[in-house]
């Protein structure tokens, strides 16, 4: 029986273990929205995850949408990212960047000039941003025209390419948690006509053309895509009126690149991995629709992850919160040893109070 702790060859890359350090936003960027040196030490200390997806990171200065956060699309961020991926591969671990566009979950100080978020839709999202006066309401954004959308392609491949020079093993293109490639699958929230808006594949067109860009770029070996298909963010955006239909051919699509990797947030982000109406969502027909590697999150609990993996449900499982409070996740699982609470008042924001600083069983952070 596979065995969580069994290595895999996820696409290109070979991984020692098959447990994945969900990507994490904590808003710790510094200068220009760079990676600085408490982020170089946060991801060293868990490079003992089989694949580590770094937190969201900008494509853009028009896709930030919370303070804080880090871009992968100039020079200087490049740099810095370099940092983080040689202090990883220095420890034997691997990591691939998370490619971010918020889309409309935004606010337009955040933005450049002021600017209006963008969006499939010109509908204002009821969800929160995190901007220097705290958490706010977001802004109204305006609608992407169609002749707007090969530059915001050429955005996600520049950010790829940025990623590939900043020394990480590949790429996750984040299309979940109704962000912004979300906001264009999702009949709830793309009000378009034409040629991205109406049936679902002109909603999925837009992100098959982002993954086109990005496995030409850099190889379809080194690129997944994360999705969750029934998160509704808080309860600010409504679940599409057919979620089963809709990422079945999302995922059919994705298969055709040869991605190395899915990555399926299952249920509600942060919440429920079952909730009452989502029992009727087969996961499991998605997964037989896709050849590369399964990788599920939400949640799940050691017992849990063995099961899931030894009986073929996925291939990689992601944990999130467990590897904020434990940097030593792997071997806490490994020996079923207990783990640190993670304190919550330090997830956003501040330094390495609640950051870098949580013990390891040695008693070292």
């Amino acid at each position: 029986m596979t065995s969580l702790f069994d290595s895999i060859k996820v696409g290109d890359i070979e991984l020692s273990n098959r447990i994945v350090m969900a990507p994490l936003t904590r808003n710790r960027a510094i200068n220009d929205h760079c990676a600085g040196p408490l982020m170089v030490e946060y991801y060293r200390q868990r490079a003992t995850a089989g694949l580590i997806i770094s937190e969201a990171t900008q494509i853009s200065a028009m896709s930030q949408g919370y303070i804080d956060t880090p871009g992968i699309h100039t020079p200087g961020q490049v740099e810095a990212w370099r940092k983080v991926t040689d202090a990883v591969h220095a420890e034997g671990g691997k990591i691939v960047a998370q490619l971010w566009h918020v889309g409309r979950i935004a606010h337009s100080s955040l933005l450049p000039g002021g600017a209006q978020p963008v969006s499939s839709t010109c509908r204002r999202s009821n969800a929160q941003t995190f901007t220097r006066d705290g958490f706010v309401e977001t802004s109204t954004p305006r609608a992407l025209r169609d002749d707007e959308l090969p530059g915001l392609v050429s955005e996600y491949r520049h950010a790829a390419r940025c990623a590939m020079e900043a020394g990480f093993d590949g790429v996750e293109v984040h299309a979940a948690n109704t962000y912004l490639l979300d906001q264009f699958l999702r009949d709830s929230i793309n009000d378009r006509t034409g040629p991205y808006g109406g049936s679902i594949p002109n909603r999925v067109r837009l992100l098959v053309e982002v993954m086109n860009a990005v496995t030409e770029e850099i190889g379809g070996g080194r690129t997944g895509v994360r999705l969750s298909p029934m998160t509704t963010f808080g309860n600010t955006a409504p679940l599409d009126s057919d979620p089963q239909a809709l990422y079945e051919y999302v995922v059919a699509q994705m298969d055709t690149l040869g991605l190395a990797f899915i990555h399926i947030v299952e249920g509600e982000t942060a919440g429920a991995r079952h909730p009452a109406d989502t029992k009727r969502f087969d996961y499991d027909t998605l997964h037989r629709r896709f050849r590369g590697a399964w990788m599920v999150n939400n949640g799940y609990t050691r017992a849990e992850a063995l099961e899931a993996i030894g009986a073929g449900h996925a291939d990689l499982i992601a944990f999130g919160r467990p590897f904020i409070g434990n940097p030593d996740l792997v071997r806490r699982l490994r020996e079923d040893a207990p783990v640190n609470e993670v304190r919550f008042d330090k997830l956003y924001g501040g330094g390495a109070d609640g950051y870098i600083d949580y013990p390891m069983l040695n008693g070292h952070p």
